[in-house]
């Protein structure tokens, strides 16, 4: 994914001076080119969060796009005020770019794990958050945010992600449709829906048939695709590699609250706890439940609950 963001970002500054990228002492394999070509729109900050931001809004408030890149708990937690206070609060162009989002992390501890960053970037008003699951959405993302200019936060994978589906176009507030089923929704975020599309090819063995949508912005999210879900499927079930607390299922839970729905809504990511055990990305998600075998198996014992099978 972080190759992906960079090319794209490439590609758009041939052609756009507008654009600055500023980092916070991360990316030296990945932004040699970038720096080489365009030394006048690279800074590295170094180690200091809040004064990246804060340099990054007087940037745009000049008429630059700028883009902040950092390992996503660092990109989001470090300059939060600044986040609130200078970007989001001037409608300023800065795109929080948070890498390494998850687990992805997963030798360095919990100091490291990205899993509340959703939940703080939803509580800033007028911040878009794209939540990309393999390269071919991350450009997408990364053009979409370079034209609409605004404040907004780019969540990113950094294992190796392959392209997980074709699809015919990409929108704002759009969920996609990978797969279309009769019996259960599947509603996945990021790189994990790899996974979620997988348990649903393991969910066929023990006769359900799942849908499984891919929800590649968070806010705003696809109000409109959750109340047809509602309508159609007696349960949705959320998939995220971020905390159950403020991410996709509590977004999903507030738009089922909001219209009344009394279907079953199951949540499966990270537990409302820190996660102390250190390991692989696969690792962590094996343990978590978050593995393909272990989201089919929440899902199937959950459906089972509602008789039906």
């Amino acid at each position: 994914m972080r190759y992906a963001f960079v090319q794209t970002l490439m590609e758009e500054a041939s052609h756009n001076d507008r654009i600055v990228l500023v980092t916070g002492d991360l990316g030296f394999t990945v932004f040699e080119k970038f720096r080489e070509n365009y030394p006048k729109r690279f800074m590295n900050v170094g180690v200091a969060e809040g004064n990246m931001v804060g340099f990054a809004t007087g940037l745009a408030l000049s008429g630059k796009i700028v883009f902040c890149y950092s390992i996503a708990t660092f990109a989001t937690m470090r300059p939060f005020e600044q986040i609130r206070n200078c970007v989001a609060a001037h409608s300023a162009p800065v795109i929080i770019v948070g890498t390494g989002a998850g687990l992805s992390y997963g030798h360095a501890s919990y100091t490291h794990f990205g899993v509340e960053d959703i939940g703080l970037m939803r509580l800033i008003p007028g911040m878009t958050i794209y939540c990309p699951a393999d390269p071919m959405e991350v450009r997408w993302a990364t053009h979409n945010a370079i034209a609409r200019a605004k404040p907004a936060y780019l969540r990113l994978g950094m294992k190796g992600e392959q392209a997980l589906y074709d699809r015919p176009s990409f929108g704002v507030g759009k969920g996609t449709i990978v797969k279309k089923g009769d019996d259960v929704a599947i509603v996945a975020v990021g790189n994990i829906l790899a996974n979620a599309m997988k348990a649903a090819e393991l969910l066929e063995g023990d006769g359900i048939d799942a849908s499984v949508i891919g929800m590649h912005t968070i806010k705003p999210i696809d109000t409109k695709l959750i109340k047809n879900l509602s309508s159609q499927y007696p349960m949705v079930v959320t998939v995220e590699e971020h905390s159950t607390i403020g991410g996709l299922g509590s977004t999903v839970s507030d738009v089922l609250t909001e219209i009344g729905s009394t279907i079953k809504l199951c949540r499966i990511g990270i537990p409302d706890e820190f996660i102390r055990t250190i390991g692989s990305q696969t690792y962590l998600r094996e343990k978590l439940g978050l593995s393909p075998e272990g989201i089919a198996r929440t899902v199937l014992n959950q459906y089972k609950r509602l008789g039906k099978i």
